[in-house]
């Protein structure tokens, strides 16, 4: 009986109701006129409705749901109105006072009500949902939950298709729906995997009142003023049903494996909120996991048999494809891998392994003392990126036991070795096993009794009911399906030896990803009690914990990119590590023009260091030749160089030589900039996303003026130099009238702070002649945009064509180095002996000297220069193209390897897309991108690598880029 009510229910074709009559509905019972819209269902018919008396929902749904079980959803409706936060719609009454219609209509009984509508938007399209939505989905879930808590109504006892306590039975029936054999294979397994899970729960599950489709399609949604999604309501009650608590929670989780990208690992947030919410007991935790099995495969089934009686309803055609991936995401990992995530991710973990009662492994190795190597990302093994290297771990592993005879590696400790640059997915980096290395002939023995098994990858797995060793590297004295005792030999080892437990029947991989951790963990143990050997890395640091210990002590206007940034210690070339072996690229690293762990620079430096560090005052080769290096760089006409630690230093040298210089104190500077921290630096600073006081806060002796940006300036386009000039004429007319001095201008000659964009063409050479004539000097701030990065100028400056009297650089001339230069003339230079000499305790340094040498020697070894044109014009091309394919990508600035992507709402407008932006640097990280907003409105991309990124990072890059902006920002 139950099973043919099922079959009956879930075999119910759409009410056939055109737009004409349902308007005519309308009319007659609630007095309503207006247009129709059709609305997406499996199996009941809505139209919305758009009236002068506002918005609202007509639902049309078969005659044979019986009319109890709508005036229970009516009924809890009003219920949820009174007891929870979330908006749910009201039930409108006909003129006649009525809720629900029962009525034929074209020879069909049906039954219709009207709802008012709540505005908002599924979210169903969204290829992916980011972490706050997604624990967003689990906290309505559980407040649905709470609120329903307390429902009763006859109507709930009902036999519906979706309630999980029916679906084993629906499996099987509609098994037959199925054409596609692999599938109903996939599908019959997954039956038996559902039933041997639930069964010893079942019994045992709370019970209440349930939803049961709180779903991206059936929750609304809308942005905030910042882009965050905010939930509107929750709609569709149609499938509220008494059941298991649990269900819901499954539901809402299945719905959400469609935006996982594979990865049901995804919704773990989802849990992790309803859990603080509503606390789940322990047997729904065991239960969640085969529930979200059974609904993903209700789904395909379901829906497989609608098309087949309704061929023509687009709703379940477009929901096909997702309900398919979903199960797919379902079926791609193990029931007890994510039985063990879901309790994990609740700090719930199990039963620790007794440590007494295994027989040694090893039994000729007890008490021997093994070299355990160092294989993580801290390993002073590891340099110059000879992880890379195939086999560099064995290698390691092998060296040491020549050595010390005896040697392993450590379980848990997350391996270098497999990190994976230019890669969106983490790669597999967590140890599962240990891998020893011992004489050839060690006998290997059963630390417990079992059965011997061959892994389908050639090592040797003894099983037993309660654990599992597995093992590679064993010559066996036995032959698979053999029964072994406890403490027997099963053979030798005859060469490397891996040894991993697992407490269930699986093969579990060797290495695993750190979201997958714990889970892998929890069941797969080090097995260090069977080796009687401490060989389990040493815990990490807690990330919020380090990261309070630093707001706690270090200055905290001194930020940190990102809210809850990755721990990084290791860097290699255009490359960024994190403690977990994750690479992340690094788009936004000016300071190291040579790469990250670059060995010339380790080398040059503990030589210098070995040998002398002091202060300039002192006589050494180093700081002769590195300014004659410099100074062969730069305009014939500058024959004198400064050596400081840094571009805000350099900034304010060169304000303090024009003020030495001119007499005068006045200084002009361009809007939108940004040229350092100390008081003079920042006090011709005027960019308000560095200072959000910038423009307020200036001193009377700063005139900042109009802006010279092409893109979105008072002025467009290439010929507005003019424009502009014509704000520093009024400015210099100003400091005339007052009787002051011009002392100078200080510019990025690319426009750094917007993102590179050029200035218009014959702007500084206009500018610098009307400063030179008032008596000032002209300072080119190359800290960010010169040394070469913008590729086919070494200096900014020479894309105007000018030469200005004082060049001002930092950044990448150390590499990361503390080193900053002024290269002037000598007259300027020797104005400042007025106010006494000048020097700077670590500037100029035999150390600093040397490392700039050495960056200059690898920039031009390894042509990097070259690279910023070749490799930089490739990037340029490949970015430009996404304007056509994104609206919202505004611009492409720069050249090089100093370039910005400008993103706007409106390209009329050029409305800034600020929370977008921020948005897409967060996602960026998530995919292994470091990136940053900048500008005033920080809406562009500065980018700006290291001058060794590849073709394969900038394609990488951009793709990714791409990729984020279809998903939907």
């Amino acid at each position: 009986m139950l099973l043919d009510t099922l079959i009956h229910r879930a075999s119910l074709p759409c009410p056939q109701v055109g737009p004409g009559q349902a308007l005519q509905l309308l009319e007659q019972h609630y007095g309503l006129g207006g247009t129709l819209q059709s609305l997406g269902s499996q199996q009941d018919l809505n139209y919305r409705v758009d009236s002068d008396r506002g918005r609202f929902v007509l639902k049309i749904c078969r005659g044979e749901y019986a009319a109890i079980e709508l005036h229970a959803q009516h009924a809890a409706l009003a219920h949820l109105q009174a007891h929870a936060s979330v908006r749910v719609p009201k039930v409108i009454s006909t003129l006649a006072g009525e809720q629900l219609l029962s009525l034929t209509v074209a020879g069909q009984a049906v039954h219709l009500r009207l709802l008012d509508y709540i505005d908002g938007q599924p979210l169903t399209h969204l290829p992916h949902l980011d972490r706050g939505v997604i624990e967003g989905f689990g906290r309505l879930c559980g407040q649905m939950s709470q609120a329903l808590a307390g429902f009763t109504h006859a109507g709930l006892a009902r036999t519906l298709q979706w309630d999980p306590r029916h679906a084993l039975e629906l499996i099987r029936h509609l098994l037959s729906t199925l054409d596609n054999v692999p599938q109903r294979a996939a599908l019959e397994r997954v039956a038996v995997q559902v039933e041997q899970h639930l069964r010893p729960l079942a019994d045992q599950l709370p019970w209440q009142a349930a939803h049961m489709d709180i779903t991206d399609d059936n929750v609304m949604w809308q942005r905030d003023t910042q882009q965050h999604w905010q939930v509107q309501g929750v709609i569709d009650f149609g499938d509220l049903v008494h059941t298991w608590r649990i269900a819901d929670l499954s539901v809402t989780c299945a719905a959400l494996l469609h935006h996982a990208e594979g990865d049901p690992f995804a919704i773990l947030p989802a849990i992790q909120a309803y859990h603080a919410l509503t606390p789940l007991q322990p047997q729904e935790l065991q239960a969640l996991w085969p529930l979200i099995v059974a609904r993903a495969a209700v789904l395909v089934l379901s829906s497989e048999q609608q098309q087949r009686l309704d061929p023509d309803n687009t709703y379940l055609l477009k929901n096909a494809e997702h309900e398919w991936e979903i199960f797919q995401v379902a079926l791609s990992v193990p029931f007890e891998l994510m039985d063990a995530a879901i309790l994990a991710c609740v700090g719930t973990s199990l039963a620790p392994l007794a440590s007494e009662g295994f027989a040694p492994l090893l039994p000729s190795l007890v008490g021997r003392e093994f070299a355990l190597i160092d294989l993580g990302v801290l390993s002073p093994h590891f340099e110059a990126g000879n992880w890379e290297t195939p086999g560099i771990d064995q290698h390691l592993l092998q060296q040491a036991a020549a050595v010390h005879g005896l040697a392993a590696s450590r379980y848990g400790q997350y391996r270098l070795s497999r990190t994976l640059p230019d890669c969106a997915t983490e790669p597999e980096t967590f140890a599962l096993h240990v891998e020893l290395h011992a004489p050839q002939g060690t006998a290997v023995q059963a630390p417990f009794a079992g059965t011997l098994r061959s892994t389908t990858d050639g090592g040797l797995c003894v099983h037993s009911a309660e654990l599992n060793v597995r093992l590679w590297g064993v010559k066996p004295a036995l032959q698979p399906g053999a029964a072994v005792l406890k403490g027997q030999v099963l053979g030798e080892a005859g060469g490397p030896l891996r040894v991993q437990l697992c407490r269930v029947d699986l093969e579990p991989p060797l290495f695993c990803t750190p979201s997958r951790a714990a889970a892998w963990q929890a069941l797969c143990p080090s097995p260090a009690t069977l080796l009687g050997l401490a060989c389990d890395a040493e815990p990490e640091l807690d990330p919020d914990a380090l990261l309070a210990r630093r707001d706690a002590s270090f200055a905290r206007s001194q930020k940190h990119y990102y809210v809850d940034p990755p721990r990084i210690e290791r860097g290699w070339r255009n490359h960024l590590i994190d403690m977990q072996g994750r690479s992340y690229l690094d788009m936004l690293n000016n300071v190291a023009v040579l790469g990250h762990g670059h060995p010339r620079m380790a080398q040059v430096a503990a030589r210098q260091w070995s040998l002398l560090n002091t202060n300039s005052r002192f006589h050494y080769a180093a700081i002769a030749e590195f300014s004659e290096r410099l100074l062969a760089l730069a305009p014939d006409s500058m024959d004198r160089v400064f050596l400081v630690n840094s571009g805000t230093e350099a900034n304010d040298l060169a304000i303090r030589l024009a003020w030495a210089y001119s007499g005068g104190r006045d200084m002009l500077s361009v809007l939108e900039a940004y040229h350092g921290w100390s008081v003079a630096a920042d006090a011709v600073s005027t960019s308000i996303a560095d200072n959000p006081q910038a423009l307020s806060s200036r001193p009377d002796w700063v005139h900042p003026v109009t802006a010279p940006n092409t893109y979105r300036g008072e002025f467009r386009g290439p010929h507005s130099a003019p424009d502009y000039v014509r704000s520093v004429e009024h400015n210099l007319a100003k400091i005339a009238a007052s009787k002051r001095q011009l002392a100078g201008f200080i510019c990025e000659p690319v426009y750094g702070n917007a993102g590179g964009i050029s200035l218009p063409p014959g702007y500084l050479q206009q500018v610098y002649a009307l400063v030179r004539a008032r008596g000032g000097v002209c300072i080119a701030d190359e800290v960010q945009v010169g040394y070469g990065r913008m590729g086919h100028f070494f200096w900014g400056f020479e894309e105007q064509g000018v030469v200005p009297d004082i060049i001002t650089m930092a950044k990448g001339m150390g590499n990361g180095q503390p080193l900053g230069a002024v290269i002037t003339r000598r007259e300027i230079a020797e104005a400042l002996e007025a106010e006494g000499y000048f020097f700077s305790s670590s500037g100029g340094s035999p150390v600093s000297c040397r490392i700039g040498m050495a960056v200059l020697d690898v920039m031009d070894e390894e042509k990097l220069w070259e690279n910023a044109q070749v490799v930089g014009g490739h990037f340029k091309v490949r970015l430009e193209a996404l304007i056509a394919r994104h609206p919202l990508v505004g611009a492409v600035h720069g050249s090089g390897f100093y370039l910005g992507l400008e993103l706007v709402r409106d390209r009329q407008t050029l409305e800034p897309a600020t929370q977008e932006t921020a948005k897409l640097c967060d996602r960026l990280r998530e995919l292994g991108i470091f990136m940053q907003p900048t500008g005033d409105y920080l809406n562009i991309l500065k980018i700006k690598p290291p001058m060794v990124t590849s073709r394969r990072s900038v394609d990488f890059f951009v793709d990714m880029l791409s990729k984020v902006l279809d998903e939907g920002l």
